[in-house]
């Protein structure tokens, strides 16, 4: 057979012009994430890879510390030099967006491209503005009451869904030292205090931050928070307590509830040896994994809706991005990607998008067959009934922190870093002043806060 040379170098031409015009169209993009542990990294630089193999667009994984990461993005954005794509925590969400950091319109559209109706609401509100969206949720989990659901039942008693259901429970169960009804966080200088009386106020909808900055705690609702939460410390062991000794004494029986995070999911089962589970002789058992009960959204008296504290964590595009190219990554991040990232750590990253149109529970029923644990894996499906799985996950829907929905996350997160809450809480226990007058030193004390 005779080629026509002529031919054959027009045919060359155009593919040489094909090629370089995928080439041009195909992006090298730059991703910031603040998950930097190794085996952490190798699961995102597979989905990087998995992506870069779907479109064409190659993918930089860039590890960066997390209390870093406001610095360096602030100094990359004077630059000029941000990255394309950031996974960052909820405290720089609209902060970034109001900055010009993020670009609020492409995070909007990837959304809406996805179907707002698949993610979790209270995990999109976080991150609203009246642009939209600051950024893209990715997954989060929230604080829980974590109760003997056994003793619960032999007693006749509701789950600990209320300040009443939590008080009836602690009159029928409190027996110490055999049964402690409650364990309630007591140590003013630990952290979990701080999160756990966040969870308690927001429960009965009080908070010290509106819409223009620090405003007064409500008197009668923020006496209702008080008054419960001495009620729970009265039933707990004496002491400065904090998450060591929550966690201790519910594993050897000896606690009927506790406020604690789903990184406890785990050890419950005896995944992990360092945090064996005491009620019995196997410390491997799975024994308390089945006798527990969780409660993610929890109501106070003044707001029956109740409140779930949350901690959630996002992909955001940013405005120096190739932004075509970012938003078809998250997309992909979030869809066909999504198992890698939330099998980094099942426990404490529930899917913040649930599904698809077409399926809506199939990231939710995805996550329940990860394996969790560290010295022993399990899927989490195999150690919790369908119906707890769906509280978990659930939580995400009502999942709130103060200051977020007024813009004021900051000086919400002064408030709380100052632990003045913690210290006239524990005075109050302490009997050192009434309800009324912790209330008033409470407020002049948050009003000082720099």
């Amino acid at each position: 057979m005779k080629v026509n040379c002529k031919t054959t170098l027009l045919m060359g031409a155009a593919t040489a012009l094909a090629l370089s015009a995928v080439a041009a169209s195909a992006d090298t993009l730059r991703f910031w994430t603040i998950e930097e542990q190794p085996e952490r990294l190798e699961r995102q630089e597979q989905m990087a890879a998995d992506f870069a193999a779907a479109s064409g667009h190659t993918v930089e994984v860039i590890p960066v510390t997390e209390s870093d990461l406001g610095t360096r993005a602030t100094a990359a954005y004077a630059a000029g030099d941000l990255p394309d794509v950031i996974y960052h925590p909820l405290q720089y969400a609209l902060p970034w967006a109001e900055a010009g950091i993020l670009d609020t319109d492409a995070a909007t559209d990837v959304i809406e491209n996805l179907d707002a109706a698949t993610f979790a609401p209270g995990a999109l509100a976080m991150a609203a503005s009246n642009e939209g969206y600051a950024s893209v949720p990715v997954d989060g989990w929230t604080q829980m009451i974590v109760y003997r659901a056994d003793k619960f039942a032999e007693a006749g008693l509701e789950a600990p869904t209320s300040y009443a259901n939590v008080l009836a429970a602690v009159e029928a169960l409190h027996n110490p030292p055999e049964m402690y009804g409650f364990v309630a966080a007591t140590k003013i200088d630990e952290n979990f205090m701080s999160q756990v009386l966040e969870h308690v106020f927001l429960a009965n909808g009080v908070s010290p931050v509106g819409p223009d900055g620090i405003q007064d705690l409500d008197e009668a609702a923020t006496i209702e928070v008080l008054e419960f939460y001495k009620a729970i410390a009265e039933a707990s062991p004496p002491g400065d307590l904090y998450w060591d000794q929550s966690r201790s004494l519910y594993f050897s029986g000896n606690a009927a509830m506790i406020i604690w995070s789903p990184f406890i999911l785990d050890e419950l089962a005896g995944l992990r040896d360092s945090a064996p589970p005491t009620i019995n002789d196997d410390p491997t058992s799975s024994d308390l994994a089945a006798a527990t009960g969780i409660v993610t959204n929890f109501a106070g008296p003044s707001n029956p809706d109740g409140a779930a504290w949350g901690d959630i964590r996002y992909l955001g595009v940013t405005s120096d991005a190739s932004t075509d190219a970012a938003m078809e990554f998250v997309e992909y991040a979030m869809n066909e990607g999504y198992e890698e990232i939330l099998a980094i750590a099942p426990e404490g990253k529930f899917p913040v998008r649930r599904g698809t149109a077409d399926n809506p529970t199939q990231f939710a029923d995805l996550w329940a067959t990860l394996d969790v644990g560290v010295d022993r894996k399990a899927p989490l499906g195999d150690l919790y009934e369908p119906d707890m799985i769906a509280e978990i996950v659930g939580g995400l829907d009502v999942a709130q922190r103060w200051g977020v929905a007024d813009g004021q996350l900051a000086t919400a997160s002064k408030i709380i870093n100052s632990q003045v809450i913690n210290r006239y809480v524990r005075e109050f226990i302490d009997g050192e002043r009434d309800a009324a007058a912790t209330v008033a030193a409470m407020n002049e004390a948050i009003a000082g806060v720099e």
